[in-house]
């Protein structure tokens, strides 16, 4: 078991997601930098898509009455341990029984994960274990984690191998790559031109279900468009030509026009982007985007 000793901003079990159910209006979900979960699962000796936690600004502390293995992906954040030991990202921290882990504030960026050797051992819903606030499923009981609550672990087998891992190189600070959204052509010079020479500001209204921009206003044709799919990353432009990009736990249809989608390798960026962080866009091809999807962490002994 893992006790809360004290909450976080807004600490959320997650798992890879809940594929395959937007027919029932849910979406995938799932962690926000999926490859940075995966990997933490991959540290502590556990199969890609078990649960851990997503923690956002700031962090949990954490008690292990038993002792655990460890791994913390992400944005780093402020951290201490009850022992004294320094608390490394990216690779296999071990921690004795009765030990604390405390992360305090975002040093950068916004998000970081946490996998536990032996996974999360809660429920399934629609067989995925991740946190769904929208509809309150998931997770722990549908919501965030509060101080006192009590984690179960599942059962740890074989030897603890000390890992550390490669990430993705850091693009903080470049544009955000698009690929052309499906009415694109309904913009007309002017609002392709913002689009693709301005910058935005994140808002504070911003959250897993989609990332507000305030910034030039985007002129479109406004006529109305029957509901169509939309997935993450999704740029949708509302009559006031405020963009806004569709996160994780976001609509899987809706009605505003659709002007890019921001490729799949960067949605990691996407979860590190907090309120105030600026923004802009570059067009690639769908063939670069396919070929920049498929990078990987790489995983390595630690010596």
């Amino acid at each position: 078991m893992i006790e809360i000793l004290r909450a976080g901003q807004c600490d959320l079990v997650m798992d890879l997601g809940r594929p395959g159910h937007g027919a029932l209006g849910v979406p995938a979900g799932g962690a926000a930098d999926p490859g940075a979960l995966a990997a933490a699962n991959r540290l502590v000796g556990n199969d890609e898509a078990e649960a851990g936690l997503e923690m956002t600004l700031t962090g949990p502390s954490l008690r292990f009455p038993e002792g655990g293995v460890v791994a913390l992906t992400g944005a780093h954040f402020e951290a201490t341990s009850g022992s004294g030991t320094a608390v490394a990202w990216n690779e296999t921290l071990v921690l004795a029984a009765g030990e604390t882990l405390s992360l305090g504030r975002a040093l950068a960026g916004c998000r970081c994960w946490m996998a536990f050797r032996g996974g999360l051992a809660l429920p399934r819903v629609m067989n995925s274990r991740s946190t769904f606030l929208p509809a309150g499923f998931g997770g722990l009981r549908g919501r965030a984690l509060r101080t006192g609550d009590m984690l179960a672990v599942g059962a740890i087998t074989g030897e603890v191998r000390r890992l550390r891992a490669q990430p993705l190189p850091d693009a903080r600070g470049a544009s955000l790559r698009v690929v052309a959204g499906p009415q694109s052509a309904r913009f007309d010079d002017s609002g392709l031109a913002a689009f693709f020479t301005g910058r935005f500001r994140v808002s504070g209204a911003s959250d897993r279900r989609g990332l507000r921009l305030s910034g030039p206003v985007l002129s479109h044709a406004r006529i109305d468009l029957p509901s169509q799919g939309v997935l993450p990353g999704a740029v949708q432009v509302p009559p006031d030509g405020q963009p806004i990009i569709l996160g994780w736990d976001g609509p899987v249809t809706g009605g505003y026009p659709v002007i890019a989608g921001v490729v799949a390798a960067d949605w990691p960026r996407l979860a590190q982007l907090r309120p105030g962080d600026e923004v802009s866009f570059a067009t690639i091809d769908i063939e670069t985007a396919w070929a920049l999807a498929a990078a990987r962490w790489k995983i390595e002994e630690s010596g």
